[in-house]
């Protein structure tokens, strides 16, 4: 330990059996060097030895689950690392029967939404899941079929399924009722899948344009263009809402309602008197009809506008499905606001002006919402027939 806290370098250093001083650490079982290694640089756990096996490989093949997962946290990116059979951490766990250190990749993947890692591909195109059906593991296939796509091929043109039924009478039939329950299909029952050339020479979605606009795609980007027009939606969003809510003239504070005319005096009495003498009922706006349209449909415009460049923005992001909800219980409340306030008595033109307020409301309303949710079903099932060695995470994260 000395020795590497004075030359680190030693640290990264294969013996003449392609070890590092980690992997000797971990296969004499010294976890006190162990952890000490990762005191003086965590990155030693990304040390590839022989057959690029990391310590983290190694210790998925054990049964020494508290200490894998002190590697992850020490090292999260260490998760994304593959052998030369291009294996992750799962693969081995899971081809190594070790179902507790499997439980505990899993844990970690769902909690730093890396679950996509789970449906990468060995050197023969197999996923963790078909490694757990070839293998028997009824319990981790209960596991996987969560969180991972049950209708991937492997280069054999063979799914799930298909392995489960080439294992014949070996099969545990709970398995074939895990996988039935999943809605796992043969490959001869599937859509045809798009090979990564087919998807990039398609025209961009709405969300790749996204990607491409705001720079999330782009390596060691942080960003800052993203936040940025994400905090102007919502500073528009916010200021929009609220002059809604606080029209420029305020509300009617009481009902009014003009005496009947009576002949042509009333007539011109009525005729003299003033916007403050037109028919009435408390809560409504004040402002004029022509005003009042111009008004609405400016900060209208501006706010759903705003909503639907946050929606657009967030869509996809952990938890967004929470925003969107309260998104939408968001614009319900304008809706409400705005006609419940609209002035329902006067002339033609403001009973006209109320239906069209109305329509376009209900319109924006909806397309605010669902426009930014299809875009990215759409996008999300088309990156779904996408049969990559790294499942759909290649599609949107580069490695660094």
């Amino acid at each position: 330990m000395e020795i590497a806290n004075l030359k680190p370098s030693l640290a990264w250093k294969l013996n003449h059996v392609g070890l590092s001083p980690m992997h000797l650490a971990l296969q004499h079982k010294c976890t006190k060097m162990v952890r000490g290694l990762i005191t003086i640089n965590s990155q030693l756990i990304r040390v590839k030895a022989k057959g690029m096996i990391t310590p983290l490989h190694y210790l998925a093949q054990t049964e020494d689950p508290d200490l894998l997962a002190e590697l992850l946290c020490a090292c999260p990116s260490s998760i994304e690392d593959t052998t030369i059979h291009c294996e992750t951490a799962a693969h081995v766990a899971i081809r190594n029967c070790s179902i507790r250190c499997f439980k505990v990749l899993l844990g970690w993947l769902r909690r730093v939404n890396k679950e996509d890692i789970l449906n990468w591909k060995d050197e023969d195109g197999n996923t963790a899941l078909h490694i757990a059906i070839s293998t028997n593991q009824t319990e981790v296939v209960k596991l996987l079929v969560k969180h991972a796509n049950v209708n991937v091929k492997n280069f054999n043109d063979l799914t799930a399924m298909d392995i489960f039924h080439l294992q014949g009478s070996l099969q545990s039939t709970e398995i074939g009722e895990i996988l039935h329950k999943a809605k796992a299909k043969k490959a001869s029952d599937l859509t045809s899948n798009m090979t990564l050339g087919d998807y990039l020479s398609k025209e961009l979605t709405l969300i790749d344009k996204r990607d491409k606009y705001f720079g999330i795609n782009i390596q060691n980007n942080p960003n800052d263009i993203r936040t940025v027009i994400l905090v102007v939606a919502i500073l528009i969003a916010t200021a929009t809402y609220q002059a809604g809510l606080s029209p420029p003239a305020g509300y009617w504070q009481d009902d009014y309602k003009p005496p009947a005319n009576n002949g042509t005096t009333n007539n011109t009495h009525n005729s003299s008197l003033g916007d403050g003498q037109r028919q009435r009922r408390a809560g409504q706006m004040i402002m004029s009809p022509a005003d009042l349209f111009y008004f609405l449909a400016v900060n209208g415009s501006a706010f759903y506008l705003s909503v639907w460049t946050i929606l657009v923005i967030i869509i996809g992001l952990p938890f967004s499905r929470a925003v969107y909800t309260s998104t939408w219980l968001l614009l319900q409340a304008y809706y409400s606001s705005m006609t419940g306030t609209f002035p329902t008595q006067g002339s033609m033109a403001l009973t006209v002006g109320r239906f069209l307020y109305i329509t376009f409301t209900v319109i924006s309303t909806c397309a605010a919402y669902m426009i930014p949710w299809r875009a990215f079903c759409k996008h999300q099932k088309l990156k779904r027939r996408v049969d990559t060695m790294r499942g759909s995470r290649v599609l949107t994260h580069p490695e660094n």
